[in-house]
């Protein structure tokens, strides 16, 4: 598996990476079948775990945290992931009246405290502020997040679904180097490709993540945009016997930005499968083609 060296102060990560916002939603949540999702994931070289604070309405930190207790020296083999700043509506916080974002220093403090807890761990590889917040004074976020680092509850810090001034916003605000922007990157859903997001990230030497990269299951309905694609993606799977989502994620991959797509999947031969993407090499020319595909048009 080939890994991606985003930070000096951070291990290697897996070029792919794990999603684990489905954990909970799982019938079974022992850590048997926990571990047994884990070690299918380490068998491919999959070595990175992505968590959010809100995930399965605030529970899979905790379901995945509960094998790190039971076996302790798994942590030194993962790098962990994890976000904060959404505010849900849910019947543990009953005193919400809205769901909101919040980037103050004493939220995002209590919430990787949260976090480390639910983990089992003493420190969080990369903490990501998960959604821009228009409320959001960087100077409080930035120094927080550096407060964070100098601790070493959090050994690197970035963020999720941030435009180009979003990013540049925050970053003005704080001496640790914002390290990844994580995006929604699929074939049907390109906008980050040509609006400048992208563009940015290579810019600033910090490789993406892509979340929803098969767009969510999008990829497999009968949407227009869906029905263009499979009889390519199935022409390219066939050739390299794979299922038509590794094509899909190997666009991801082909890109220069050196994107690192975010899978997730509670079924544990899917698991098994995620490293078929490499499988398949996707040049200039069939990269174009998938997305003139996707779009129904060839480009300008």
């Amino acid at each position: 598996m080939e890994q991606i060296h985003l930070h000096p102060d951070l291990a290697p990560f897996s070029r792919l990476i794990y999603g684990a916002w489905r954990l909970a939603d799982d019938q079974d949540t022992s850590t048997k079948h926990v571990r047994a999702k884990i070690d299918a994931c380490l068998e491919q070289g999959i070595t990175t775990f992505d968590h959010a604070d809100i995930y399965g309405d605030y529970e899979c930190e905790s379901v995945f945290g509960q094998q790190l207790a039971k076996t302790p020296t798994l942590r030194q083999d993962i790098q962990i992931v994890t976000k904060c700043d959404i505010m849900l509506l849910s019947d543990k916080y009953p005193v919400r009246r809205v769901k909101y974002y919040d980037t103050s220093y004493q939220h995002i403090m209590h919430s990787v405290e949260r976090s480390l807890k639910n983990l089992n761990t003493d420190y969080i590889d990369l903490l990501l502020i998960h959604r821009p917040d228009p409320f959001m004074d960087h100077l409080e976020t930035g120094r927080v997040l550096d407060t964070l680092v100098s601790q070493g509850k959090v050994n690197a810090v970035g963020v999720s679904n941030f435009n180009r001034s979003d990013w540049d916003l925050l970053q003005s605000g704080m001496s640790s180097k914002l390290t990844t922007n994580q995006l929604e990157l699929n074939l049907l859903q390109r906008e980050s490709f040509t609006n400048g997001t992208l563009a940015h990230s290579q810019m600033v030497g910090a490789p993406p993540m892509a979340w929803s990269p098969l767009a969510g299951g999008a990829l497999f309905s009968d949407s227009p945009a869906a029905t263009r694609l499979l009889p390519l993606l199935q022409s390219i799977a066939s050739k390299h016997d794979v299922d038509i989502g590794a094509v899909a994620i190997a666009w991801l991959l082909a890109h220069p930005a050196k994107i690192l797509p975010v899978l997730g999947t509670n079924n544990l031969e899917r698991i098994k499968r995620i490293s078929d993407a490499f499988k398949v090499e996707i040049d200039r020319e069939t990269w174009f083609e998938l997305w003139t595909a996707a779009a129904g048009e060839e480009v300008a």
